[in-house]
């Protein structure tokens, strides 16, 4: 099968959707599909890309420095090489320019096209547009978001909740629900301690990490005040935050408000394939208060290095976090939320039992063949469908 996958990010923008297109496009080569990516040129010169992938010049967006709007024309010009490529089927993975270039490439080339759903623009839209008010946003991002899956021929959903929400906006497309997987990589052995040396963490302290783009729909203010009433129990608790985004300016000062600078450390970005599972591993207990999440993959790469997770299960995070499955699962509540993090902390074989059922877990349930196979078996059905679509005829019914 021949896949064209188009997004509007991807590496060197470190996220979860560029996470999730590496590692579908990795599994379904190891299958033996030929998989190419359009995706933007963010003009860094430091990225060596693989063949497969097909760069668009690209401009910044004011609200957002860290992404990148793909030239609509520019994009089109690919059509007389992608027609030579005889694809299959189109696969669209965010909502934006990519999503308007696979409508027309897949009309173009006569293909179906499939779309992930990965983002919870409900919760999410207002943050970047704040001076529309907040219900005007959500309205917004709601009938949008039943535009484009309507348009498309099938859609993926990373988790059930995340579905069941689409049906609630009218969506009525063909769906699945296919989560990211995780690769062989994620459990690899990697030095917990090497990594707090690197980075000057005493090995004794306490260290809670959150991993994950530094935003505003993430909660992140709520993880800096549990930290703060953790820290009454135990002063020296170190949240780590890894990763950037456009809230850490903010984040900073509220550590100075709360008066927990000396609890909180901003690493920044991590290289995948070299620092992270360390990162993960490093922890004592991984922590997550985002409810916006359409699955939550950094709660599974943390579980797979045996890192016990204290998260709020709302939308995508509920269908990974199951209590006592490798996670505590808490309220959006400072104090209830510290005393589940202290207790993994205070109990050492309490937190060595969920550390095994954690990579026990994510081994045996969350691995990316698995879903990546899932996904070849919805891109067949999907073009089973389409064709037959394609050659039905129209009738015409004869009355008196």
């Amino acid at each position: 099968m021949k896949i064209l996958f188009i997004s509007d990010v991807y590496f060197p923008r470190v996220n979860g959707v560029s996470t999730s297109i590496k590692t579908f496009i990795n599994q379904l080569q190891l299958l033996g599909h030929h998989v190419d990516l359009i995706a933007p040129d963010y003009g860094d010169g430091h990225h060596a890309d693989a063949a497969n992938i097909k760069r668009i010049p690209a401009r910044s967006i004011y609200f957002d420095p860290e992404d990148r709007l793909m030239k609509y024309g520019a994009a089109l010009k690919l059509l007389p090489e992608l027609k030579k490529e005889k694809y299959d089927i189109i696969h669209i993975n965010t909502p934006f320019v990519a999503h308007y270039l696979g409508l027309k490439l897949a009309k173009l080339l006569h293909i179906p096209c499939v779309e992930t759903y990965h983002t919870f623009f409900e919760d999410y839209l207002h943050h970047y547009l704040p001076w529309i008010p907040q219900g005007m946003a959500r309205s917004l991002a709601r009938t949008v978001s039943k535009k484009q899956c309507n348009a498309v021929n099938a859609i993926v959903v990373p988790s059930q909740p995340m579905l069941d929400v689409l049906r609630v906006y009218g969506v009525s497309s063909s769906a699945n629900v296919i989560p990211t997987g995780l690769q062989e990589g994620s459990f690899a052995e990697s030095d917990g301690l090497a990594f707090k040396k690197k980075h000057g963490i005493e090995n004794k302290r306490p260290m809670l990490l959150y991993v994950g783009r530094v935003a505003f729909e993430k909660n992140i203010p709520f993880l800096f005040e549990m930290t703060k009433v953790l820290a009454e129990r135990h002063p020296n608790v170190l949240l780590v935050v890894a990763g950037e985004g456009p809230a850490e300016k903010s984040l900073h000062q509220l550590a100075i408000t709360l008066k927990i600078e000396d609890n909180v450390k901003f690493i920044g970005y991590l290289d995948r394939d070299t620092e992270l599972n360390a990162c993960y591993k490093s922890a004592d207990v991984f922590v997550f208060s985002s409810k916006s999440e359409t699955q939550g993959l950094v709660l599974l790469e943390a579980m797979a290095q045996g890192t016990p997770v204290v998260g709020i299960a709302e939308l995508g995070t509920a269908s990974i976090l199951h209590e006592g499955q490798g996670a505590l699962i808490a309220t959006e509540n400072a104090v209830e939320f510290s005393d589940k993090v202290a207790s993994l902390i205070e109990d050492h074989s309490k937190r060595d039992l969920l550390s095994q059922k954690a990579k026990d877990y994510a081994f045996c349930v969350w691995s990316a063949d698995v879903q990546a196979q899932r996904m070849v078996n919805f891109y067949q059905k999907t073009i089973e469908q389409y064709q037959f679509k394609k050659s039905s005829l129209p009738y015409v019914t004869l009355t008196d």
